[in-house]
């Protein structure tokens, strides 16, 4: 495995566990020039079952560095897969770019999410993010990180809070 891929596998890994690698990464991932990630470079991973209902994919783009702390991957969501309910400590953007999505913050109805939508979900909110019951949907997130922290996964969505209608 290679230092980028690794890195960036570390990175995605992160969003999962909800920290991050620290001054290695950061190291690893901050060159003094412009450096390109190829595509087909970094390995995609299978969202794991403990914070994911359904079939997700998650394909890493970029890692926290010591000058930018955040990161971002892309997510894809088969037919009413979904994520477990979470909140960031700073924040996350969600730019979908492909299919049909929906997302719920916590005490508040389910919207719908449509390629070119961007939805800013503020710190500390709990909310959750996935496919329509019928349509996949791709996003890209770009989520910060707070005192080693991007993420707290909470329990699951359940099949009455996600309508598949």
């Amino acid at each position: 495995m290679t230092p980028k891929r690794s890195a960036s596998t570390l990175a995605a890994l992160a969003l999962f566990t909800g920290t991050y690698f620290g001054p290695a990464v950061a190291a690893e991932q901050n060159p003094t020039g412009q450096q390109i990630t190829r595509a087909g470079e970094q390995a995609s991973m299978t969202g794991p079952a403990d914070y994911f209902t359904g079939r997700v994919r998650v394909d890493p783009l970029t890692s926290v560095t010591a000058d930018l702390n955040t990161s971002a991957v892309y997510v894809t969501f088969e037919p009413s897969a979904r994520s477990a309910w979470h909140t960031h400590p700073a924040g996350q953007y969600l730019v979908v770019t492909a299919g049909v999505g929906r997302t719920q913050e916590w005490g508040k109805a389910v919207q719908e999410l449509r390629p070119g939508d961007v939805l800013w979900c503020p710190p500390g909110v709990k909310h959750w993010h996935g496919a329509a019951p019928l349509t996949a949907m791709t996003h890209m997130a770009i989520t910060g990180t707070k005192n080693g922290n991007n993420v707290s996964w909470m329990e699951k969505v359940s099949d009455e809070q996600y309508p598949a209608k």
